[in-house]
């Protein structure tokens, strides 16, 4: 069997996993990137609207920071976050950006002067100041108290991707393409590497490493609609559960509530986010009868609902493919849409046949995000196997917790990799090369499955099973969700995942052969399939994107803690357990989101915490926003993030930006709660001690 080795092993070529191979390379390790398809034809390039990053450059980003940008990221994960992943997280998503502007990536910048926008529905003039002008855009998006979503029109994954596969080509990084990882390598403690199967030969191949990273993105594709592309299968999750790893939080799946009917290719939130409405089927714009305050620009999991809860009302558009409702971003003009939108321009001609600039584009809610993953620290290393890092879609890092905010993923590909990357590199430093005789013991469990399979002259149907199980997700584990469906779904999941192990192939070729391929995913397809299912029908609350129907609360008392799913191979049945969220170390303690009706159970012990950070406010009136950080959530910059990303960022001269301990009084009741209010940055002063 051929063996390749290498310093760092990383498992899929979208963002995190360059991003990840670059900073290995650059302290000196050897680093292989394993992708299926080729590097620049990741999921990543699909991502279209923008990444989220403080940079407080535009007229309506003025006042951002990186307290705000927390803010924003626990309150839309429900408080389900890891809140010092999401410090380090938006602390350096601003450098992420910067970085990636010296990689070649051409932002769209602000032109100083007046420039013609859309807010609310309505036609407005922004005034940039001339001190912006060159500096890099932003633009709204859904959950965020200011514009600050960095963006080149909408093909801004794109854009990102191609520079970072040019840097790691220019590195002489090893990308090798059309390979599958169809087990990770271990002794039971600490991974040693993968076997992989060469798409393309058959051949398989033993991948030693000091260390492995996942980085191989969500599982959509367990739906039958779905945003993600068809590499998205989740096969990377079940690689960790084989191996004994927990997969954190699988139940919080996120449904984007702008994808194209029946496809469901998506459109950007960036179509809402530049002014774009949502009509239903009078032409009526029904957000606001929902959401007065934030409208279409609410938070995904929010939008989506509301978008559900009209069609059930009998407001859907009907159509030959069910209902539907309508995208409208006609108001924001033909200059707009082929300059800052002209992905979502060439979706609709080429699969709608429409012009957006004329016509309404029909969307309804659909799979898109995996808030869930392989479960790790806040170093990105997993809990179960030394050396095995995750990063991206492909982990529960936890920065999203049970709400991802649109421009956070696509930030996070880029800023874990920066994070993560150099704990990878510290460990290559402390692992040795991974064992050739575990390699050989491995491999011959992965050839002994694929010569039953290819031997085997009875049993189920591929692609029956495979539709079986998409159909039940879409149906009985969607946007809204309930105990008698749930258990349903799990019912029949654990029968498909069965029958499974008996698969009936066409044909027996052992080099490409695609219907070989769809065998050996499916069995993992289901099992990460089975665990989505049996932590959404156990998790008895409503939090964030798992909505139940039958426990709308959000349960903060008996719930404020992640799920970890466990199912090593030698088990027969996956295990669920619980890891709780300690509210007494939380910088920003449970609170409401805002939105709807307050249905949230209180945690006993929210109300000490909060009494405990205004006392500290109250004594402490002159300490600067980052002082009041490190003394709340200190670990931060005391030990998780790496030394040379601790810098402060730097922002246009006049640009104060607002401190959270104003969002610590508005829990407090002691300033006004309207995150829109034109008074809150001098309020926030006014808390502060300090002059804006």
């Amino acid at each position: 069997m051929k063996t390749v080795y290498t310093d760092a092993l990383v498992i899929g070529g979208g963002l995190a996993g360059l991003r990840v191979a670059l900073a290995c390379k650059a302290r000196g390790h050897e680093a292989i990137v394993l992708s299926l398809v080729p590097a620049k034809r990741s999921h990543s390039s699909a991502a279209q609207g923008g990444m989220q990053a403080s940079l407080g450059n535009s007229v309506k980003g003025q006042g951002d920071g990186e307290d705000l940008h927390f803010q924003d990221t626990v309150k839309g994960s429900d408080w389900g976050c890891d809140q010092a992943v999401a410090r380090m997280f938006t602390h350096v998503a601003p450098k992420a950006v910067r970085e990636a502007a010296n990689l070649g990536v051409p932002w769209s910048r602000v032109k100083a002067g007046p420039r013609k926008t859309v807010v609310n529905a309505e036609p407005v003039i922004l005034q940039e100041p001339m001190a912006a002008h060159g500096l890099i855009q932003a633009r709204d998006f859904g959950g965020t108290a200011k514009w600050r979503t960095c963006y080149t029109s909408d093909g801004t994954g794109h854009s990102v991707l191609y520079a970072l596969d040019n840097q790691a080509i220019g590195a002489g990084i090893e990308i090798h393409e059309r390979v599958e990882a169809l087990r990770l390598i271990h002794d039971g403690e600490r991974c040693h590497g993968a076997i992989v199967r060469d798409l393309i030969s058959g051949e398989l191949i033993a991948y030693l490493a000091r260390t492995t990273t996942m980085a191989t993105g969500g599982w959509g594709r367990l739906w039958a609609v779905s945003t993600n592309a068809v590499i998205c299968e989740g096969t990377g999750a079940a690689l960790a559960l084989d191996a004994g790893v927990a997969l954190g939080n699988p139940e919080a799946v996120q449904f984007h509530p702008t994808a194209i009917v029946p496809v469901g290719i998506l459109t950007t939130e960036g179509c809402r986010g530049d002014g774009g409405i949502l009509r239903d089927v009078d032409g009526h714009r029904f957000m606001p009868d929902y959401e007065p305050e934030k409208k279409e620009l609410a938070s995904r999991d929010v939008v989506s609902r509301r978008m559900t809860e009209h069609m059930r009302k009998g407001k859907g558009v009907p159509s030959q493919y069910g209902d539907h409702l309508w995208l409208d971003i006609t108001i924001l003009g033909r200059e707009h849409i082929e300059k800052n939108l002209r992905e979502v321009k060439e979706i609709c001609e080429n699969f709608l046949g429409i012009d957006p600039a004329e016509e309404w584009i029909p969307v309804r809610p659909t799979q898109h995000y995996s808030m869930g993953g392989v479960r790790t620290d806040p170093n990105g290393e997993s809990d179960g196997l030394k050396g095995l890092f995750a990063v991206g879609e492909a982990a529960c890092w936890d920065m999203h917790g049970f709400n991802r905010l649109g421009g956070n993923s696509l930030a996070e590909t880029v800023v874990a990799g920066m994070i993560v990357g150099d704990k990878v590199a510290d460990a290559c430093e402390c692992y040795a090369m991974g064992e050739s005789t575990l390699a050989r013991q491995h491999a011959a469990v992965v050839q002994a499955e694929i010569d039953a399979l290819l031997s085997g002259d009875d049993g189920a149907s591929v692609v029956a099973l495979r539709q079986r199980m998409e159909t039940l997700m879409m149906e009985k584990v969607g946007i809204f969700r309930n105990g008698a469906a749930l258990a349903e779904a799990v019912e029949e999941l654990t029968l498909l995942a069965q029958q499974s192990q008996r698969l009936k192939l066409s044909t027996s070729k052992r080099h490409a052969n695609p219907e070989l391929v769809d065998a050996l995913r499916l069995r993992k397809m289901l099992k990460v399939a089975l665990c989505i299912a049996t932590a959404a029908r156990e998790r008895t609350e409503s939090r964030g994107a798992h909505a139940r129907e039958d426990f709308p609360e959000r349960n903060d008392r008996d719930w404020l803690k992640r799920t970890l799913v466990r199912w090593p191979e030698s088990q027969a049945a996956l295990q669920v357990e619980y890891e709780s969220l300690d509210v007494m170390a939380m910088e920003m303690p449970p609170g409401s989101r805002g939105y709807g009706k307050d249905l949230v159970i209180a945690h006993p012990h929210t109300a000490a915490r909060l009494a405990e950070i205004a006392a500290w406010d109250q004594a402490n009136p002159d300490a600067t926003p980052k002082q009041r950080q490190q003394a709340l959530l200190p670990a931060v910059f005391a030990s998780l993030l790496p030394e040379h990303l601790r810098g402060d960022n730097v922002r246009r001269e006049g640009q104060v930006p607002v401190p959270l301990k104003a969002e610590a009084a508005k829990l407090a009741g002691l300033i006004s709660p309207n995150q829109n209010d034109e008074t809150i940055e001098a309020e926030a002063a006014e808390v502060a001690g300090e002059q804006v």
